[in-house]
């Protein structure tokens, strides 16, 4: 079914082709008559469609909903936030990260520490984090690649924003 994706059959007269990306449609429609026979439109359809995936490549939505234009940190899909633990009443100061999985509204959070203890390094450590773990995520989404966020694993532990290789993949 996959060979077939973005191409329907409205009607016993052709195949159309529909890829949205970003909002904007890119469609056309092959009549069987135009093309000769039934077989000759669908394989012209294939080749249009994959001729625009190709030019259509990386433009792929990251949001399910349109990004607020409110943000605590200037940066899309990452905000500041102070967590209260009621059980220890005190409160920590955290940086979440906001992406889409499969369809599905995802979140990372980086917590500073306890808002009583933490030094200004410590909360620039966590947002410069937060700030490349969102930049790996747009460039895996702008060049149609799987993110891992595995390579944060013990982010507090690790400068992951002084690899220079990690670095290059975000900018």
């Amino acid at each position: 079914m996959a060979k077939n994706k973005h191409i329907t059959e409205p009607d016993v007269f052709g195949y159309q082709v529909r890829i949205v990306r970003r909002g904007k449609e890119s469609s056309r429609y092959f009549s069987h008559k135009l093309w000769g026979n039934k077989n000759k439109s669908l394989q012209a359809a294939i080749a249009w469609r994959d001729q625009m995936l190709v030019v259509l490549k990386g433009s792929k939505t990251r949001f399910l909903k349109p990004p607020k234009n409110k943000t605590t940190t200037g940066v899309t899909g990452v905000s500041k936030t102070i967590k209260y633990d009621h059980r220890k009443d005190k409160s920590y100061l955290c940086y979440t990260v906001f992406w889409v999985s499969n369809k599905k509204s995802k979140n990372k959070t980086f917590q500073v520490g306890n808002i009583e203890k933490i030094t200004a390094d410590d909360e620039l450590h966590a947002f410069r984090t937060a700030r490349l773990f969102r930049s790996c995520y747009e460039f895996s989404i702008d060049n149609d690649l799987t993110f891992d966020e595995s390579k944060f694993a013990g982010w507090k532990k690790k400068r992951l924003y002084e690899d220079k290789n990690l670095n290059a993949v975000s900018i």
